[in-house]
């Protein structure tokens, strides 16, 4: 029998960067920091057995490869076959048959949203999950109003923002959520300090923050703690936008939008339906600027889990450059102060006993 070659489990998707690579566990949602050796490794030689790999690379790194296997198998990434032919690579393409699956519709003091009409549209575009912004003072009864219209619809997911005010007690917050189960979490700002509750036996988590959220101009921020490291999010990511694509927007005057950030408006809800605005040549643009189109980004290890943004760029003319709120530089593997601290489910391969293909 042949000596057995080794398979990355099909959900371990590798991903190249500048400095340094990505495993991206799929299944399990977790994100592994590796050398680029090692991607070198699990992609272009993937084919060859570990004494081929040996001998290719020489006496010295020998150890190196064996480090890069051992560690592999202890985080159950992959495993050694002498059929790897019948473990097919996953299928990495993404589509969908709703015309428009997620949306962000923003409240203030002077909107006047038709917030029914508006949910029921929705609907009819098949959208699966809608995030509710509130900027303004807003108690628990008038969101409760806004959110009334969901329960005729097919949303599978709302998440909720606002703000911080004398009727938002931890119990009407799960009152509210009792009363609408598709919320599935509520972000408070403008809170006294910052603390993380949840209800409904924490199914439903709970998040305030002491600053306050004024506008869309908020939005767009780069952090590892957005990152996701899922099946849809990554095929999403390979083709299309990760942020932008089917997305819709209803912003604090009622203007229809791809991003509530973005200067485009398609018609005003006041005057135009959502169905109108989607079928706006214009208005799918930017659903596919990718990661591998924008410039940095296209060369960062991240760039498959990462939430891209249009909206906020360093180059306002470039339909291509690389979002402003992102401090990370692949080309150093370095966030730039302050650093954002990294999330439990980014973890780090270790560095090998030599350092020859690290």
């Amino acid at each position: 029998m042949s000596s057995p070659v080794f398979r990355l489990f099909a959900g371990c998707v590798p991903v190249r960067g500048a400095r340094r690579s990505t495993l991206c566990d799929l299944q399990r949602r977790e994100i592994h920091l590796i050398p680029n050796g090692l991607h070198e490794i699990v992609t272009t030689h993937r084919d060859r057995t570990r004494e081929e790999l040996h001998a290719l690379f020489g006496p010295g790194a020998a150890e190196v490869v064996d480090e890069y296997f051992a560690w592999l198998e202890e985080q159950e990434l992959g495993f050694w076959c002498h059929d790897p032919e019948s473990f097919p690579d996953l299928d990495l393409s993404w589509d969908a048959h709703e015309r428009i699956t997620n949306a962000i519709v923003d409240v203030d003091a002077a909107s006047a949203h038709p917030f029914a009409r508006i949910f029921e549209e929705l609907d009819e575009l098949g959208c699966r999950a809608l995030q509710l912004r509130f900027f303004c003072d807003a108690p628990p009864e008038r969101v409760h109003q806004a959110l009334a219209p969901t329960a005729a619809t097919r949303l599978r997911s709302v998440e909720l923002i606002v703000k911080h005010g004398p009727g938002w007690s931890d119990d009407a917050i799960e009152a509210l959520c009792r009363a609408h189960p598709r919320l599935m979490s509520v972000f408070v700002h403008s809170a006294p300090e910052r603390r993380v509750h949840r209800v409904l036996s924490g199914t439903v988590p709970v998040v305030f923050r002491t600053h306050a959220v004024t506008s869309e101009a908020h939005c767009g921020e780069v952090h590892p703690a957005y990152f996701r490291a899922t099946v849809p999010g990554f095929t999403e990511a390979l083709a299309y936008n990760s942020c932008l694509n089917r997305k819709l927007a209803v912003d604090r005057r009622g203007e229809i939008r791809n991003c509530p950030a973005l200067p485009r408006s398609f018609g005003n809800v006041a005057d135009t339906s959502l169905h109108a605005a989607v079928l706006h040549r214009d208005f799918r643009e930017l659903w596919e600027v990718n990661k591998d189109q924008v410039e940095t980004c296209r060369d960062c290890e991240f760039r498959y889990v990462c939430t891209d943004c249009r909206a906020f760029v360093r180059d306002p003319g470039d339909r291509y450059s690389k979002p402003s709120k992102c401090t990370y530089d692949p080309y150093a593997a370095t966030w730039e102060a302050p650093a954002p601290a990294t999330v439990p489910a980014v973890r780090t391969a270790p560095a090998p006993a030599s350092a020859a293909h690290a």
